[in-house]
């Protein structure tokens, strides 16, 4: 799991960057990660200005950027790139997330959707940016 933006109501602010409807998982710190996997983590911060506004604005969600360092089919399996999460009572939508694969080769960019293997390249990097939350 990678983090997203937790929803406002109706007195109060959407947390950013928390895991939200999962149990029994977390996230796996970054140097367990590269330690695992042919891997090094570039980026991970929250993705600003990516909860919706309103009287309480949605939380932002997540930007992760991973480098692979050798060649590896690479899985996702996320919601909300299609659909945005939607505001209540006038508050407006989250922005919707977005995965997208930089090849190393020639530096274009690909939307790889929301469910998708893709065999990645030595130096190809994943840019998941997963949604903000809907305000209030």
């Amino acid at each position: 799991t990678i983090a997203g933006g937790a929803g406002a109501g109706p007195s109060w602010h959407g947390q950013s960057g928390v895991h939200t409807h999962m149990t029994n998982t977390r996230i796996t710190d970054a140097e367990i990660f590269e330690r695992r996997y042919p891997t090094v983590l570039r980026k991970f911060s929250l993705r600003p200005n990516s909860g919706g506004q309103g009287r309480y604005n949605g939380g932002d969600g997540c930007e992760r950027f991973i480098e692979f360092t050798r060649p590896l089919s690479v899985s996702i399996l996320s919601e909300r790139r299609s659909f945005a999460p939607y505001g209540l009572c006038g508050g407006s939508d989250g922005t919707m997330g977005k995965n997208i694969i930089q090849r190393k080769k020639d530096g274009a960019e690909i939307n790889i959707g929301a469910k998708r293997t893709y065999e990645a390249q030595a130096g190809d990097l994943i840019k998941i940016y997963t949604p903000g939350a809907g305000g209030w």
